[in-house]
């Protein structure tokens, strides 16, 4: 197979660094890379590339549309109609391939899991893999993939066994690691918090013009926003079917694209026109927006609702707290490790059992803020203050290279 050629010139600043100078290169393995980012783990990786590159040298290998400061590997044209996670394969032996310079490698979720593992059977390097999210956690990506679940579901067991440091983005994710892959030395496996950008997430006021003005939202109005895929983690379902329980002044605001199968998107379509025919002020964005047109969002809204169903941390969360609105999230995974009940917001129990009960009491916890607006704005103060003192992607890069140091020692 021939040698992926790099699409353009890495990030020249790695090359005057100390630790690059001592030989540390990092092969970092993404699916996700900007431009194409849709979800926390592009998030993270484009964060963390960001402040590693000033303290060593980062090669970054992703998929999709070529790019200026990354290697870009394409799956095999001839597996074009192939099952997804068959194709994503493909990728994964192009990218294990290209990644011989490394001294270290480091892959982010499934997709890359398998060429991470490879190129440290190759090229006898250490593999660091960070735990995003666990495939056997998330048995509705079946509707997706079919058959390929089986197939991620494997890709992700082997990678994870095999690896000689595993991070999990939260402390209740670690426990999840260790709980679904109990053969792991819990001493392999640590604890590396999300991190955000405080800097590029922060109170925006509505710009005229602005995809909130254009849309018709009224500004006099309480607002509540949700931003995230339609997939069934995510819980878009349970939100609008609260938001049916609303206070009748309430504005939803649901920025809610990239479905996973097209039966999920005709649920969220009929939902979203069911509510609508019932109250006033349901906004539905379904292109994907830049961050600016999110922070002023996330900064006009009255809360932020986070009603996912499986959540190991919640970078989302994180946005809205910067952007001092109060949340209110479910309890599952690491979001209370993010979002303090009763101090940056709400937290509302999840039961897969009684999904009636969790939506009552989604709204409940909406209603109450919104009735107490003075208690809302000091959770959102609370919540940046919070992401400014305890979840910085500087702090996150030097503990992942102390990782990289150990494994590499």
């Amino acid at each position: 197979m021939a040698r992926p050629r790099l699409t353009g010139r890495p990030d020249s600043r790695a090359a005057v660094e100390p630790n690059y100078r001592a030989g540390m290169r990092v092969a970092m393995m993404t699916r996700e890379y900007p431009p194409e980012v849709y979800g926390g783990a592009g998030v993270h990786v484009t964060q963390l590339v960001a402040q590693l590159r000033r303290l060593c040298a980062v090669d970054v290998h992703c998929m999709g549309a070529p790019r200026p400061d990354a290697f870009v590997h394409q799956p095999d044209p001839r597996l074009r109609d192939a099952n997804p996670a068959i194709s994503t394969l493909s990728s994964d032996l192009a990218m294990a391939d290209a990644a011989s310079a490394a001294t270290v490698v480091h892959s982010h979720t499934w997709y890359t899991g398998l060429a991470g593992h490879l190129a440290a059977l190759l090229y006898d390097i250490p593999h660091v893999l960070t735990a995003h999210s666990l495939e056997p956690l998330r048995p509705w990506k079946a509707e997706q993939l079919g058959g390929g679940y089986r197939v991620s579901t494997w890709v992700e067991h082997t990678a994870v066994l095999a690896a000689d440091a595993v991070i999990a983005v939260s402390t209740a994710m670690r426990e999840d690691v260790l709980r679904v892959y109990p053969a792991l030395d819990p001493s392999a496996v640590h604890v590396i918090r999300n991190g955000i950008d405080s800097d590029v997430w922060y109170p925006s006021p509505i710009r005229t013009g602005s995809v909130l003005t254009e849309l018709g939202v009224d500004a006099r109005r309480p607002i509540v926003a949700f931003v995230g895929r339609i997939t069934r983690q995510k819980g878009v379902a349970h939100l609008v079917a609260a938001a049916h329980e609303f206070s009748p002044e309430v504005q939803l605001v649901l920025c809610a694209g990239a479905p996973d199968t097209p039966e999920i998107a005709t649920e969220v379509r009929a939902a979203v026109a069911g509510l609508a025919r019932n109250r006033s002020g349901v906004f539905w964005i379904r292109e994907m927006l830049p961050i600016e047109a999110i922070r002023e969002i996330l900064s006009a809204a009255t809360i932020f609702v986070c009603p996912s169903v499986y959540e190991p941390l919640g970078i989302v969360n994180l946005e809205a707290m910067a952007c001092a609105t109060a949340v209110v999230a479910s309890d599952v995974g690491g979001i209370p490790e993010v979002v303090a009940d009763g101090v940056t917001g709400s937290l509302v129990h999840y039961d897969a059992d009684d999904p009636a009960g969790y939506q009552t009491r989604m709204a409940e916890a909406v209603n109450a803020l919104v009735a107490d607006p003075e208690r809302a704005e000091h959770y959102g103060q609370a919540g940046r203050l919070r992401c400014i003192e305890e979840f910085s992607w500087a702090r996150v890069a030097e503990q992942t290279l102390d990782i990289y140091r150990k494994v590499c020692a």
